[in-house]
């Protein structure tokens, strides 16, 4: 079976993905506190982790590492409702970029968008090292969730 990254269409079809998911995030009234403006590297950085994440290329891992995703979310406070629709805009992502419509694949890529947001979420609320999540790496996402 091929890693959810060659599923995906590699790093074309990930960064065409993440481009219009990055566009939705700017856009949304609910989101836009957590992202006021264009970051000139962020789908880059998108595209690496989950290109990392679902099998492909270690490019996030060699070239920022892991503290950089958790000090990019330390204290941003984000809320139930904006980690939701961060999900959920991912999933209409998906639709628009194009990629597989499978359901074991969609399936796959729900449970990543929904683990990576928790672990965000509990990263921008931790008063303290203690309070981070205790993931410390980019997770390596396979057909059946976190491997």
């Amino acid at each position: 079976m091929p890693s959810l990254y060659d599923h995906a269409g590699g790093d074309e079809a990930l960064h065409r993905l993440e481009e219009i998911f990055y566009g939705k995030l700017l856009a949304d009234p609910v989101l836009r506190p957590l992202f006021p403006a264009r970051r000139p590297d962020h789908v880059k950085h998108l595209t690496w982790f989950t290109a990392e994440s679902f099998g492909g290329p270690d490019r996030f891992t060699r070239e920022l590492g892991f503290p950089y995703l958790v000090d990019e979310h330390r204290n941003l406070r984000i809320t139930d409702e904006q980690r939701q629709r961060f999900v959920d805009l991912y999933m209409e992502a998906l639709d628009e970029a194009e990629l597989p419509a499978d359901e074991a694949f969609r399936a796959a890529f729900r449970e990543h968008a929904e683990f990576g947001s928790r672990v965000a979420q509990q990263n921008s609320l931790a008063e303290t090292d203690a309070d981070l999540h205790p993931l410390s790496e980019v997770p390596r996402w396979t057909w059946d969730g976190d491997g």
